[in-house]
């Protein structure tokens, strides 16, 4: 799969003007019960397990052509740098139950850091780790959290859920991993209805890995969608994509996120050069290609890596000549495991 974050003014997703709510946590009221809160099975006031734990989220590829809001799958390469980390540390210098962030970086981008707030409500990090710490119900104890952005923003990459799926992952480990699966991803909702909308389908499988499939919010249903373990990367469609994915298909996983007929014909003429773009990956050799969420990033279905450099390179070069667009590519793979924890520092 190669993605092509496009030159346009990313969307500030973290930095939206909304009305504030009071500064106080965990008294911070509601306009409406949270889901997270009617999920709620842990410890009264649990003792952290670590000092500090750090953990890593990747980046998701949602709606996947037809998959509109509800199918989405987590994409990662080899050197984790294509997702978020975030360090959350117990600081006996706060009021309890109170997350602060201590820093916000960006390695990559030393720029995009300056645009995050580093107020705990007005950044999407910040959002996940208050969620995660009401879920678990932390009285006693604060944390601070550090947020290194992997991802750029409004890239159609899932930026705000890996940034709030690492944070929720890495406070819940802070306490023992007390969390199921989908409180987890229900305390990373609590950010994304915050800054895009009450949709889980890029902050399931930034948790969960894999492909995720969202059946229902009330009941909260989610479907992970098993696959063969040698398939690198390919996407998914409803019905006859579904079961191209647990059938392990990928050439039908390509042909069916290419189908789309309702989204990306709305979405790609705000993209320039994006049908030159999907004309040009399938004619490399590519498998299937789409927009990555809202975009702006196009993303190819390969049966292999060795494919991917030349699609990539072909995609390119169509956004350059039909679009007028600088782009770069970046193969990735299918990530199975999520947002996961990957350092700890234990207790004095």
């Amino acid at each position: 799969m190669d993605g092509l974050p496009l030159p346009t003014s990313p969307r500030p997703r973290c930095l939206r003007r909304r009305r504030r709510p009071p500064p106080a946590f965990p008294s911070t009221p509601k306009p409406r019960r949270s889901l997270v809160s009617l999920r709620v099975r842990a410890v009264k006031d649990p003792a952290p397990a670590f000092k500090s734990v750090t953990a890593f989220a990747p980046a998701t590829v949602a709606n996947l052509g037809p998959g509109f809001d509800f199918l989405g799958c987590a994409v990662a390469d080899d050197s984790l740098s294509l997702g978020d980390t975030v360090t959350a540390t117990i600081d006996p210098s706060l009021p309890p139950a109170t997350v602060s962030i201590a820093s916000v970086t960006s390695p990559a981008r030393p720029h995009l850091a300056d645009r995050l707030s580093k107020d705990p409500l007005r950044n999407c990090a910040g959002v996940a780790a208050i969620a995660a710490l009401r879920a678990i119900g932390v009285r006693s104890h604060a944390v601070s959290i550090s947020l290194a952005k992997g991802l750029p923003l409004g890239s159609g990459l899932g930026s705000s859920a890996a940034s709030a799926a690492a944070a929720a992952k890495a406070v819940d480990a802070l306490f023992g991993s007390r969390l199921h699966r989908d409180d987890l991803v229900l305390a990373g909702l609590e950010s994304e209805k915050a800054v895009s909308g009450f949709h889980a389908d890029n902050i399931a499988p930034a948790i969960l890995g894999g492909f995720v499939l969202v059946r229902s919010y009330d009941p909260f249903h989610l479907v992970p969608l098993e696959s063969p373990p040698d398939l690198r990367l390919h996407f998914v469609l409803a019905a006859a994509l579904v079961a191209a994915v647990l059938q392990g298909d990928a050439a039908l996983i390509g042909s069916a996120m290419s189908s789309d007929a309702i989204v990306e014909p709305t979405r790609a003429p705000l993209i320039p050069g994006m049908p030159a773009v999907k004309a040009a990956a399938l004619q490399a050799g590519a498998l299937g290609c789409t927009i990555s969420g809202a975009g702006p990033t196009a993303v190819a279905v390969i049966d292999g890596h060795d494919k991917g450099h030349e699609v990539g390179r072909r995609m390119v070069e169509a956004f350059w000549t039909a679009g007028k667009l600088k782009a770069t590519a970046t193969v990735a793979q299918l990530d199975r495991l999520g947002a996961r924890v990957i350092s700890t520092s234990n207790l004095d």
